[in-house]
């Protein structure tokens, strides 16, 4: 039963929704808020499970002193400061002027951007190592990198700034990669991922795929 009961649920909550999304009339519409509903309950204590099992995880790593224990030791300070400062606000703690919003504005958005500045070295060095012209297609992607940058810059007004605007050819061109040749790759991508995701959403509500139960 522990492996018939969540193939149940699954395959019943993923009919209704299909059923929904075709014939959104009652019951089904009921039914389906009624999921979605327990859905955000579902979501809302998975989130606390997950808090829960880092601060768990981090505390054994300080304990036990393993390497860099002290990372672990900076979440949990940081875990309960954001919890506590929280809670002890009460339900408006989000809003401007607020102990949290302070922390929040001046600590966690800081942090996060100066993490995303940090990525953006590593996607340049992961650039430079793609950009390398060793066979067709990248020598493909370097030359069609370098006509979108060259047309997003200032290199077209240096070069044919003394032209119309209508005249300027790597503009044109950038533009045309972009809006063409680009659009075309994402939807072939994106149709890609649709038919895959339904894929996968049928063998789910079959009981095909039955990897999420995890091992006996």
């Amino acid at each position: 039963m522990r492996r018939e009961i969540p193939l149940i649920i699954t395959a019943t909550v993923g009919i209704a929704y299909i059923i929904q999304y075709f014939i959104p009339h009652t019951p089904f519409d009921k039914v389906e808020a009624l999921f979605s509903d327990w859905l955000s309950i579902i979501a809302a204590s998975a989130i606390w499970l997950g808090a829960l099992n880092l601060l768990k995880l981090s505390f054994l790593s300080v304990s036990k002193r393993k390497k860099d224990w002290f990372f672990s030791l900076v979440i949990i300070i940081s875990w309960l400061t954001m919890a506590l400062v929280g809670i002890s606000e009460g339900p408006g703690f989000q809003e401007p002027g607020t102990k949290f919003d302070w922390l929040y504005n001046n600590v966690y958005t800081p942090l996060s951007a100066t993490m995303f500045a940090m990525l953006a070295f590593y996607v340049a060095s992961a650039s430079y190592r793609a950009f390398r012209a060793r066979n067709f297609q990248a020598t493909l992607l370097l030359v069609a990198a370098f006509l979108v940058l060259s047309g997003r810059v200032l290199f077209d007004e240096l070069i044919f700034g003394f032209l119309p605007a209508d005249w300027k050819i790597l503009s044109t061109i950038s533009d045309f990669i972009m809006q063409v040749l680009n659009t075309a790759g994402q939807r072939a991508i994106l149709i890609g991922i649709a038919l895959g995701t339904v894929s996968t959403s049928l063998r789910i509500i079959l009981g095909i795929e039955r990897s999420y139960l995890g091992s006996d």
